[in-house]
């Protein structure tokens, strides 16, 4: 991943409304969550909603499917878990903390 994709997304997870809409969506797993439910769990306005859902969109953390009248939104778990990744992989890689040693066993 490249640092200038990670930062985008970090920034992207940085506001307070997008960490938790963003959260939502990986608790709602594979299905996805409809838009409406979404808004309603947020307690925030349809046009709010939409900006937020673009912003994660834009940074591929997330992504929409229309089914029949009902647009879905769903997190994008790969890129998910190339930020994880990206943000863990070279733990104490100069120091050989215990996070690495956990790693190892």
């Amino acid at each position: 991943m490249k640092l200038e994709t990670a930062a985008q997304q970090l920034a992207s997870l940085g506001n307070p409304i997008r960490l938790k809409l963003y959260r939502a969506l990986v608790r709602a797993g594979h299905v996805g969550c409809a838009c409406g439910v979404l808004q309603d769990k947020l307690g925030i306005p349809a046009s709010t909603l939409s900006h937020h859902i673009k912003q994660l969109m834009e940074t591929g953390l997330v992504y929409q499917e229309r089914q029949g009248t009902t647009l879905v939104c769903h997190a994008h778990y790969p890129a998910m878990e190339k930020l994880v990744g990206y943000l863990a992989d070279e733990c104490c890689a100069e120091s050989g903390c215990e996070v690495s040693k956990e790693k190892a066993a």
